[in-house]
């Protein structure tokens, strides 16, 4: 019989099932995701890949202010949605513009944030996705808040709630813990574990055995995962939320993977590690791994390349096109949501610009 501890307890090693050759493994716990999801799957990696290289184009000709690449984890992006409802939540960083793509908003709505045009682009209930989190961790007490409430309305509601390992240092990671422990929301914590928050490596923000183990202490059941394998995410993060609607709680999934590209656009990732430490991470890519699988299984025919090119290609047109024009700006709109009925600081201020504008105008 499971004690309690052990129940809590995260795996040894990540759970693995397709390794970086393409060659599946057995697992006791985790079964291998059934083939319509694995095809699916290359699909969204193949469109988020591109989602990833149009938005980083668009930084360096000036059409964003700043892009935080997930190249390289979008095996995480993807399966963080594979594994939703309809009806779920899911709690995204700045980091998880491929994550949003894959649940449905429009390509270019999710970039408005990081053009600097809107503090969001997309309507937060279209699609049950909450707006990006910049701010580490803040985002987290949110989740568990909207749990709670699905919790105490009867819903059958998850929130998946993203963070990075840099965020488990904040205060809100450990308070967002708690909470959602205590009042046993059905939210589940997904740490996408790249190995650096900003400059700072792992082994400088703590000395856990893993991240995963940052639950015990809040009586959190934590796992583990290859962040590069999408078959082992799906199988992991479908039992945490599928465990989060049966009512045991709140769960706790960190994936293993790597921050391929900079910090952003404006972060020279050569001031802090050696090319050598990214090369490696470069053979676990985790759309060659998928790919390699998926050929080894005769599943990836030219229908499902040519579907997923074009999905890839209808993406990054949409990015060129609806990015290119310059915006057109209504200054005024930086006072007409803050309030219902504006205060008088606010009338001060919009006074002073209209003041701006007007001596520019002579």
């Amino acid at each position: 019989m499971t004690t309690v501890e052990e129940r809590l307890l995260p795996s040894a090693e990540p759970v693995r099932l397709i390794d970086q050759d393409g060659v599946q493994h057995d697992h006791p716990s985790y079964q291998l995701p059934h083939r319509e999801a694995l095809v699916g799957g290359y699909t969204e990696l193949i469109k988020g890949r591109r989602f990833n290289d149009q938005a980083s184009a668009l930084v360096r000709q000036g059409r964003l202010a700043v892009y935080p690449s997930s190249h390289g984890q979008e095996a995480c992006q993807v399966a963080a949605t594979m594994v939703l409802r309809d009806g779920d939540w899911l709690f995204p960083t700045y980091r998880d513009c491929v994550s949003i793509v894959s649940r449905g908003v429009d390509p270019i709505e999710t970039l408005t944030l990081l053009r600097g045009d809107w503090h969001s682009g997309y309507d937060p209930y279209a699609r049950n996705v909450a707006p990006q989190s910049t701010p580490l961790a803040t985002q987290l007490t949110h989740a568990v808040g909207v749990a709670h409430a699905a919790r105490l309305k009867g819903e059958d509601t998850v929130v998946m709630a993203l963070c990075g390992d840099g965020a488990t240092s904040e205060g809100d990671f450990h308070e967002a813990l708690n909470f959602a422990a205590v009042f046993h929301a059905p939210v589940v914590f997904f740490i996408q574990n790249n190995e650096y928050a900003i400059s700072v490596p792992l082994a400088r923000q703590t000395v856990a055995p893993s991240l995963a183990h940052k639950g015990i202490g809040y009586g959190v059941p934590g796992e583990r995962a290859d962040g590069n394998d999408l078959a082992g995410l799906l199988a992991v993060l479908g039992q945490a939320v599928k465990k989060a609607r049966e009512g045991e709680g709140p769960q706790l999934v960190e994936a293993h993977t790597y921050r391929v590209q900079a910090h952003t656009n404006a972060d020279d990732a050569t001031r802090y590690r050696e090319d050598d430490e990214v090369t490696p991470w470069l053979e676990r890519d985790p759309i060659k791994r998928l790919e390699t699988y998926l050929n080894e299984q005769g599943w990836l025919d030219d229908t499902v390349r040519e579907h997923a090119e074009a999905m890839a290609d209808q993406v990054g047109t949409q990015l060129r096109d609806g990015l290119m024009p310059e915006p057109e700006v209504d200054p005024w709109e930086l006072f007409a949501h803050l309030y219902t009925e504006q205060t008088q600081q606010l009338r001060e201020q919009a006074a002073f610009l209209r003041d701006e504008l007007a001596r520019e105008e002579v």
